[in-house]
């Protein structure tokens, strides 16, 4: 158990990190289009690639916040009978969400590897003006779902491991859907944190 919770706070470190990565890399895309939108609109000349380039920030972007959207449980989940069923029942259907996840991201990793592969022994570019070389975004979309599966395979066990020992409130708090009651407090410490100490 004390290896898996040291495996999820690595987990943690990484994807605070590269959450702060992807969304720099959606700002710098945003503001290349809004350059390139301004420079046209006034001068009548482009910057040029800038909507490839905004493509390939937002795959990134995406895949390596993804990590840290599942340690936060900030995916968007329909939980309308869920919210009212026992809570064992609760427990394994989030341990099958993070299993059906699993199986998922990791069929979509074989082929991503399987695309970057293709793309490497061609070496296959964009057909755009830009013509780049394939492989650098396809590497690190791929490198965001390889932390995704880092992220994911600990969280897993460590859930499993709760439901085993019959912790439930443990699953709860790992892989459950948020509650509106937990919105609302992390709201509320939020809001008190940006207040001005006297």
């Amino acid at each position: 158990m004390l290896l898996l919770d040291r495996w999820l706070g690595l987990a943690d470190r990484f994807s605070r990190w590269a959450v702060w990565f992807g969304g720099g890399l959606i700002l710098a895309s945003a503001f290349l289009v809004a350059v390139d939108v301004l420079l046209r609109k006034l001068f009548l000349v482009t910057v040029g690639g800038s909507d490839e380039l905004s493509g390939y920030a937002f795959a990134i972007g995406t895949t390596w916040a993804l990590g840290f959207t599942l340690l936060r449980r900030a995916n968007v989940r329909v939980d309308a009978l869920y919210s009212r069923l026992p809570a064992a029942l609760c427990a394994i259907l989030d341990i099958a969400a993070l299993l059906a996840l699993g199986l998922f991201v990791g069929l979509l990793s074989w082929q991503a590897w399987a695309v970057l592969d293709t793309s490497l022994a061609f070496n296959a570019k964009a057909t755009t003006p830009l013509a780049t070389p394939l492989w650098m975004p396809q590497l690190l979309w791929l490198a965001g779902l390889a932390l995704f599966i880092f992220t994911l395979v600990p969280l897993l066990l460590r859930a499993l491991l709760a439901l085993l020992t019959g912790d439930l409130p443990a699953v709860r708090r790992l892989a459950g859907a948020r509650t509106i009651e937990e919105d609302a407090a992390d709201e509320a410490a939020h809001t008190a944190s940006l207040k001005p100490r006297a």
